[in-house]
């Protein structure tokens, strides 16, 4: 039996209807200084992961029938020991990434870092558990403030803001990675159980420190170093300009100078009051936060700390995706009410003896839960942006680590030495901080948003409240200058680099 050949059928398309297509798909391309980004971002997810691992560890009964139940203060100093050798490092990480490149110190603290979680990890004793955290802030502060500036250096202008963002994402990530992996194994008897997440960290800080040195070097430090052409290699593998690299370079000052001493200040204090406000204590001692709430099992505590973690990664995302769209001066505002009136409740809560009924135990979960949302959702992302617009780009990095790492190891040392004496007074300070962050942004803050560089100057000149008070005092008008005015155009790096910041990625 002979069967007829099927009849081949030709469909022709003309190039000028598949053109807009293939125009389409060509700008979808992702670009490529999008890899070494998301790579680099995995420190910040170490960092995370630290913090939503090392609350349920320390309460986790195997650690306790090994180590037994730590006393306040060893809790607060075994918690917050990473965080003052992070802060002791970060001091001179600024210097050695200037010296050896961006990527190499990363590589060299994540190094670090897998050294320190390597020997707590193997601990059978408390000191050498301590040594371990140690070390493991040491190499912390090494790199987490380098990842910030690489990932600024390497980001095209108008996609920076979402770029740097993409960190805070790997962070809140990590924290849920924490959480859940306590919450599973808990459930194994012996020490794998707290040794497993320590030595999970160890593997990712190795992989980082290895992949990180295959990226390209910052076109910003190569051309610091004097390696022009490196640094326009570097910069056409990456998709930026150079020109715009050598722009940038030159319109960057130092950090304390006068004419940006005050904005300078500004950025360092909402970095500080970001840990202030109390989410440090909310993520490091969620487990047992919740436990106070009325979550008596183990178990519940860890499970609800780890829906909190992926409360974090949602709106974190959603947060990137609107950033350049919402108005900075209202998120923080708004934010800041939100989050002091959490706090605030809270601590009335437990003064008043409320917390001990049914529905004030719930009510407290429900506002831990809002408080988490409310700061997910505004200052987790828009403080690393204002900080960025205001502040100049050379030594930025350094700052605000050494900043977020003072007032993140007193409150991580501090909070639980504080619950002991006073279930109440830790929410009342985190509010009372939060208010008084609210009365600065109102005086202080301009929008930023979209702004040139002189509208910016002005916006720090002449909001609304400062007017007010100025006719009040008698002195609008033809007064006295702010020091910010007197820039004279010579300019922030990083005031939004143009007129407007892309919108998305």
């Amino acid at each position: 039996m002979q069967f007829e050949p099927r009849p081949r059928i030709q469909v022709q398309v003309s190039s000028s209807s598949t053109a807009p297509l293939v125009r389409a798909l060509k700008n979808k391309r992702i670009p490529n200084y999008v890899w070494p980004t998301l790579f680099t971002a995995l420190g910040g997810f170490l960092w995370g992961y630290d913090t939503g691992s090392i609350g349920p560890i320390i309460v986790m009964p195997q650690f306790e029938n090994q180590f037994g139940t730590l006393s306040a203060i060893v809790q607060g100093l075994f918690v917050s020991s990473i965080i003052a050798t992070a802060a002791l490092s970060s001091v001179g990480s600024g210097a050695l990434s200037d010296r050896i490149s961006r990527t190499y110190t990363i590589a060299l603290g994540a190094f670090v870092f897998s050294i320190g979680c390597a020997v707590a990890c193997s601990a059978r004793a408390l000191p050498q558990l301590f040594i371990g955290r140690c070390i493991t802030g040491l190499g912390q502060g090494i790199y987490i403030s380098s990842i910030t500036v690489y990932v600024a250096e390497i980001s095209a202008a108008t996609k920076r803001g979402r770029a740097m963002t993409t960190v805070q994402l790997f962070n809140t990530t990590g924290v849920a990675a924490g959480y859940f992996t306590c919450f599973g194994t808990v459930r194994h008897a012996g020490s794998i159980s707290w040794r497993l997440p320590l030595g999970l960290q160890a593997v990712v800080a190795i992989v980082l420190a290895i992949g990180t040195p295959f990226f390209e070097h910052s076109p910003h430090w190569l051309l610091s170093v004097g390696r022009s052409r490196d640094a326009e290699a570097a910069a056409l593998r990456l998709g930026l300009q150079l020109a715009e690299v050598r722009k940038e370079d030159e319109q960057a000052k130092e950090l304390f100078a006068p004419d940006v001493r005050f904005r300078t200040l500004l950025g360092l204090f909402l970095m500080g009051m970001q840990q202030a406000c109390g989410i440090d204590a909310v993520l490091y001692y969620a487990p047992v936060l919740f436990k106070q709430a009325g979550l008596s099992t183990t178990t519940a505590s860890f499970l609800a700390s780890g829906v909190s973690g992926i409360v974090m990664v949602v709106l974190t995302a959603l947060s990137q995706v609107f950033q350049d769209k919402w108005s900075r001066r209202t998120q923080m505002i708004g934010g800041s009410s939100v989050i002091a009136g959490c706090m605030l409740v809270m601590g009335s809560l437990y003064v008043s003896n409320a917390a001990q009924s049914p529905a004030g135990k719930r009510t407290l979960i429900a506002l831990i839960y809002i408080f988490i949302a409310a700061f997910i959702s505004s200052w987790a992302v828009v403080i690393h942006v204002i900080a960025s617009e205001i502040q100049p780009k050379r030594t930025r990095a350094s700052a605000t680590s050494l900043a977020q790492c003072a007032v993140n190891w007193v409150i991580a040392f501090s909070t639980p030495l504080f619950l002991k004496r006073s279930s109440s007074g830790p929410y009342f300070m985190f509010g009372t901080c939060t208010l008084l962050t609210v009365l600065i942004c109102l005086v202080f803050q301009p929008e930023t948003k979209g702004l040139s560089l002189e509208t910016l100057d002005q916006g720090f000149e002449d909001t609304k409240l400062q007017k007010a008070v100025k006719r009040y005092l008698g002195r609008g008008g033809g007064g006295s200058q702010s020091v910010l005015a007197r820039e004279n155009g010579r300019g922030l790096e990083n005031a939004l680099e143009g007129e407007k910041e892309a919108a998305a990625w």
